[in-house]
Parts: structure tokens; sequence; C-alpha cells
């Protein structure tokens, strides 16, 4: 069985759970969704969509992008208090984020000793997670270079 295989069994085992069908429109989204690994908004999503000539509305997009990412299956990261950036998770994949807020870009990391101490902390509290976000906001280097050359 494929990892997309694996995460297809999810969604549809989801949707079943919440009394949903997998319907047309969410199983292409899925696989527009899962074909790369890029962080993208819903209005990426609809332009992707619209340039397979797969008619999806807005409203599906937004209602398939909550339900994957209440499954799991979709990360969700705040850019402002209106506006996120998605992306696909493939089942055991993990990663934490650089946000840039100049340019918006998002930068993935993996650091073992984050995970460490995550780990630790939740043994000395005796706490079992189930999942965690780690963001750290600031500026990119271009960002950061283009405020200084502007401060003077």
């Amino acid at each position: 069985m494929t990892e997309m295989t694996e995460e297809r069994r999810l969604f549809a085992e989801f949707l079943r759970r919440r009394g949903l069908k997998t319907t047309r429109e969410r199983t292409a989204l899925f696989d527009e969704i899962f074909s790369t690994h890029r962080h993208f908004d819903a209005d990426d999503l609809v332009a992707r969509m619209r340039e397979r000539d797969r008619k999806v509305s807005r409203a599906t997009v937004y209602r398939t992008l909550e339900l994957l990412h209440a499954c799991g299956l979709v990360n969700r990261v705040r850019l402002s208090d209106e506006k996120y950036r998605y992306e696909r998770m493939r089942v055991g994949e993990h990663h934490d984020h650089l946000i840039c807020t100049g340019c918006h870009r998002v930068f993935e990391f993996v650091e073992p000793r984050i995970e460490e101490l995550q780990e630790a902390v939740c043994t000395r509290y005796r706490f079992r997670p189930s999942s965690h976000s780690h963001q750290i906001w600031g500026l990119c280097e271009g960002c950061a270079a283009e405020k200084e050359k502007a401060a003077g």
C-alpha cells in the first residue's frame, strides 16, 4: 500500500465517520493537494483546479481544506488573522516552520533537539501528545537585508 493510498483511506474513513460522502470534488481536491509538496493558500488551490479544467467552487475548496485539516492530512499555518497557508501531510511525516513576516514565505525544518525536548517535557508532565505545531516568526534573510537597507 503506497503512502497516498493510506492517506486516501484515512480521509474516506474520516468522512464516513462524519456521515459525509467521498464526492468527485473532494477526491479531485485531495488528488491535487497530494500531487506535490508545497505550501499554498485556498486561492492557489482554486487556480490550480481551474488550470486543470476542474470546476470546484471556492466554498467547496474551503470546506474540503477544513475537513482535511480536521482529519490531520493537511496542516495549516496562520499568516494573519484572515490568511492561512496549507500543506499536505503524509502519514508519519513531521516538520516545523519558519514564517517570514515580510514576504510570508514558509520554510520547513526538522530539528531533532527540539523533538527531544518536547518528548522530555511530555514525559515530565506525564502528558501523551497527539500532535504539535512549532512555528517561529521573523524575517527571512532577504527581507531582513531589505529592512536594513531601507533603515539606512
